[in-house]
């Protein structure tokens, strides 16, 4: 085998244009594959870093039945004590923050129109420590001090003509059909990485929304984690635990049907370009095997009239093929590596996503999985395109191959 191994480094190295030609497809189909997928990992790691952060935090607990009844009877979905759960929750190992949410909806009066919005009342402080996706354009954050305060999404407040210090009424139905209403002052507008959400969304104090709703409870409590790779160990470690008694766990990516279209749209993008670029391997290798075979007809006749088997003629090519794909793919891996820090070190500008409000730089994110499935993309397609032309060289004439050329 080793005497084998030889040889057909000999033969790669004496066919040295074709073996470039062949190796640079071989890698730079791989270093394609290496910055395609770290391109789209980013877009993923991004976009649900933005919704974490932004709207669902990594996990939300809520009375069983919640999603589906909030929007006819959210009364009956309300956690009578929050702060106990609360408490409960935060000792969880990889929690690191937990902090309480009051949903509702009603009307937003300017004084001349209305409009109808989602909103949350929240614990300003602790929701201030990990917006980090809401980007402010005019005012400032909520604070544990403003007992009358409201910020409201871009959209809503450019529908109503709203602007920081004009005071607005909130105006919410009961569920004994009676018709709450409160005063608030306007003190900032953010912008997310969604407009459907800025369009509709206002957030209030949470004492202020528990005396617009008659209410001590809370609807949604948010648990932010330590790391978002946790995401499936926590919320089974809390379906366990608070599921019998009647909570439901609802992980952010399940939150967010945005989310859910996005990962399966790059997906399928992705998949047709690796189908392409595995093509492109095959048909560039296949062609270089046939070439190299058609000038070395002579030769593998004379091998096969030396008493070589065909077993033994078909071995030898594909030895000299998966060495190929072996150091295009290790070639392919180093450059696409390199590549991806140098990019990643100068960063992607990327404008706003389809619905979406904020560009972001991207960059391309490497994980040894990738680098290694890529690799061995490229290598399979070489040692695939490889496997026609070596039957058909271990089955010539060995007169007409001894002929070849003459």
């Amino acid at each position: 085998m080793k005497f084998q191994i030889l040889l057909a480094l000999r033969n790669i190295f004496r066919q040295r244009a074709r073996s470039a030609a062949t190796l640079v497809a071989i890698a730079v189909g791989v270093a394609g594959l290496i910055l395609a997928g770290g391109f789209v990992q980013d877009i993923f790691v991004k976009l649900g870093e933005a919704i974490i952060h932004a709207q669902t935090g990594h996990l939300q607990v809520t009375r069983q039945g919640f999603r589906e009844g909030r929007t006819k009877a959210p009364e009956r979905y309300l956690i009578d004590n929050p702060d106990a759960l609360k408490v409960s929750l935060g000792g969880t190992p990889g929690v690191a923050q937990v902090f309480v949410r009051l949903n509702f909806t009603g009307v937003l009066n300017n004084g001349k129109r209305d409009l109808g919005i989602i909103g949350e009342g929240i614990e300003p402080e602790a929701e201030g420590k990990v917006g980090t996706y809401l980007r402010y354009t005019e005012g400032r954050p909520l604070g544990d001090r403003d007992v009358d305060g409201i910020v409201l999404g871009q959209g809503a407040a450019k529908s109503l003509g709203l602007k920081i210090g004009d005071r607005v009424n909130l105006v919410i139905s009961l569920a004994q059909g009676a018709v709450n209403t409160l005063d608030f002052e306007v003190v900032g507008v953010f912008q997310s990485f969604s407009k459907e959400f800025d369009a509709r969304a206002v957030r209030i104090p949470l004492p202020a929304a528990r005396e617009l709703m008659d209410t001590r409870g809370a609807h949604v409590l948010v648990a932010m984690l330590h790391r978002t790779e946790d995401t499936g160990r926590v919320a089974a470690t809390l379906e366990s635990g608070f599921g019998p008694q009647g909570f439901e766990v609802a992980r952010w990516n399940s939150l967010s049907d945005f989310y859910e279209k996005a990962v399966d749209l790059y997906d399928r993008q992705f998949g047709v370009l690796r189908l392409i670029i595995l093509l492109m391997v095959l048909l560039s290798v296949a062609n270089s095997v046939n070439m190299t075979i058609f000038e070395r007809t002579r030769e593998f006749g004379t091998v096969i009239a030396l008493g070589t088997p065909p077993a033994g003629v078909f071995r030898a090519v594909m030895v000299e093929s998966v060495l190929l794909g072996a150091i295009g793919a290790l070639l392919g891996m180093a450059a696409g590596s390199l590549l991806a820090l140098a990019i990643s070190a100068i960063g992607i500008p990327m404008p706003p996503p389809p619905n979406a409000n904020l560009g972001y730089t991207a960059e391309i994110r490497l994980s040894p999985m990738l680098v290694m499935s890529s690799g061995a993309i490229g290598f399979v397609a070489t040692c695939l395109a490889a496997i026609r032309p070596a039957i058909r060289v271990s089955k010539l004439d060995v007169v007409d191959a001894l002929r070849h050329g003459t």
